[in-house]
């Protein structure tokens, strides 16, 4: 069988790199990274192709993020091509540094460009195997989970949660925005009110809301209406609805600016309120009023969530704010790395 090696490689908020092939006829993309030489090790390959492809000579490869077999009938193999099946590996290899970024260099021959993408615009570049195979190895990443098995594109063993509801990173425009610490100004109205909700182990609660094109992962919490007294009833009513959760003790963190509120219709500046509270019960999964279906329920650290969040630096600084306020307010502990976890659909008993 062939043997190849690839990377995983992110940027700040979570988007994959992928580079662009000139010797390939069907146009599609890749992950850095080549076929194993003779004598090489995977590990060894995959730090030599990134050199080669990227200029990056020192980028440390973590760990195995993948292994994935080919066999040599996959519809995904171009007809024609004598193929033997190959065995894949995929490592993890962090995330860059805006100067990194910068610093890449592509040799013109073999590679014509390369680009950041959201997985769900990356799975549309690369052949249907190929996204299946990033996917499951960004998600063992973000998922803290053991390396994923994959043969043909699908996992051997049990199918972690992120894969079983295709969560993707959700990226978004304001991940930059800073974290205002005081009180919201009195001429800024606060059209958004979402909380980090812990659990007594440490860990906060994600929903992610399905679709078309994947699930996209978010905080409990929502738009403010007419109907909410203040941002805490909107937390309150958010949370019952979209993840069944019963919140004590609801503590602002601070709120970031939208300067336009185009998300709201245009309404104009606006404050978008962080808040922390504890769940006090975690309620047997329902259908959401505002979409007409359950959302998956996710138990993370609250750094996966700001990963899975693609809020970059400035939410991992947020999660650190909320993990402090935790302990300070309710003594709870810092959650410990470990694989994220599906909420029953019965729900979980807190103690």
């Amino acid at each position: 069988m062939w043997l190849g090696a690839a990377a995983i490689i992110t940027d700040q908020i979570g988007r994959v790199l992928l580079v662009h092939p000139t010797y390939r006829e069907d146009d599609r993309w890749l992950l850095p990274g080549g076929v194993v030489e003779l004598g090489e090790h995977p590990q060894i390959t995959c730090q030599r192709e990134i050199t080669e492809e990227l200029g990056l000579p020192n980028l440390a490869l973590s760990g195995v993020l993948a292994v994935h077999s080919l066999s040599q009938h996959h519809p995904d193999i171009r007809p024609g091509t004598p193929c033997p099946g190959e065995i894949r590996y995929v490592f993890d290899g962090g995330t860059l540094t805006p100067d990194q970024a910068k610093a890449i260099r592509l040799p013109r021959e073999e590679l014509s460009e390369y680009a950041f993408l959201e997985t769900r615009d990356a799975v549309q570049r690369l052949r249907p195997v190929d996204g299946q195979i990033m996917l499951a190895a960004y998600r063992a990443r973000l998922g803290n989970t053991a390396t994923a098995h994959l043969a043909d594109g699908r996992h051997i063993l049990d199918v972690p949660a992120l894969d079983h509801h295709d969560v993707h990173v959700r990226y978004r425009p304001l991940w930059d925005s800073p974290l205002n610490r005081g009180p919201v100004p009195e001429r800024l109205p606060v059209q958004q009110a979402w909380a980090w909700c812990f659990v007594p182990d440490g860990r906060v609660v994600l929903v992610a809301d399905p679709g078309p094109r994947g699930a996209l992962p978010m905080l409990p919490g929502g738009t403010v209406e007419k109907t909410d007294g203040t941002a805490e009833d909107t937390l309150h009513r958010e949370a019952a609805e979209e993840a069944q959760l019963t919140l004590t003790d609801p503590v602002r963190l601070g709120w970031v600016l939208d300067e336009t509120g185009e998300v709201y219709g245009g309404v104009g500046p606006n404050a978008r309120l962080r808040l922390a509270a504890r769940v006090t019960d975690l309620g047997p999964a329902t259908v959401d009023p505002a979409t007409g279906h359950p959302f998956a329920r996710l138990l993370a650290t609250p750094a996966q969530a700001a990963a899975l969040l693609g809020w970059g630096p400035p939410g991992a600084l947020q999660a650190r704010l909320a993990a402090e306020t935790a302990w300070e307010r309710w003594g709870l502990p810092t959650a410990r790395p470990t694989a994220i976890e599906e909420v029953p659909a019965e729900g979980m008993r807190l103690s």
